[in-house]
């Protein structure tokens, strides 16, 4: 049953997110020529990671996928629209991603709660726990997905000044946001919406400080020590 819930749950958010997403670049015809639509995009976040978006040309993005100049062009007209399309692409990605880990994380915090007998110890442990689960993500983020972060962070700052990608990124944002608001009503805060937007803005922000200072000593502790005090702040007004 509260699988069910999850699956419900997630699966809204992610399928949200993908209606959202448009793409503005050719449509492939053939299942060869889609592979190659995906394979120059993939190409583009690879230049986006290693030397940032302004790096981002035809030339270079058929050098980097092995590709003729011409298929660039034929699939994007310009560098705009490839520019778009491979964060397009990024967001779909993430949508699956994070529904996924939603419905896997929702399941075992309501076993969390249901192990506790609702007491002040029971709720600082789940505290305490939820904290921890929440630094072991932002790790694994760092360790395993340390490029899909630089290249939200590159695209993050361009879409200051590129009002298409700035509403790819509005709708890349609310994937945590809902994802987040949704950890919060299973806890029964009393203001899921805000408490989610605190929740994200400090992942953001340790995620940001994890890519720019790397392994920095004691950093995981720090970051744990944030997210306990915060997660006991919010249990003690619910």
């Amino acid at each position: 049953m509260n699988r069910a819930m999850a699956q419900e749950g997630a699966a809204g958010i992610a399928t949200a997110v993908a209606e959202s997403v448009q793409y503005q670049g050719r449509k492939a015809s053939r299942q060869g020529s889609e592979q190659r639509r995906q394979d120059i995009l993939d190409a583009a976040m690879r230049i986006v990671v290693r030397d940032g978006v302004r790096a981002v040309r035809h030339r270079a993005v058929a050098a980097e996928a092995e590709v003729p100049l011409s298929a660039t062009t034929y699939y994007f007209k310009d560098i705009d629209d490839l520019l778009t399309d491979t964060f397009a692409q990024y967001v779909e990605r993430s949508a699956a991603y994070m529904a996924k880990l939603w419905v896997n994380n929702e399941g075992l915090l309501r076993d969390m709660i249901a192990s506790g007998d609702g007491s002040p110890q029971a709720r600082s442990k789940l505290a305490d726990d939820i904290a921890r689960l929440m630094t072991e993500y932002v790790h694994r983020q760092l360790v395993t997905r340390r490029e899909h972060l630089m290249a939200e962070q590159a695209f993050r700052q361009e879409a200051l000044l590129n009002p298409r990608l700035a509403e790819l990124v509005r709708s890349h944002q609310q994937i945590l946001l809902q994802g987040s608001c949704q950890l919060f009503q299973v806890l029964g805060s009393h203001e899921p919406q805000q408490d989610a937007k605190v929740l994200t803005a400090i992942i953001g922000r340790m995620e940001y400080q994890g890519l720019l200072n790397d392994a920095e000593p004691g950093a995981e502790e720090e970051m744990l020590g944030i997210l306990t005090r915060y997660m006991h702040l919010v249990l003690a007004s619910v």
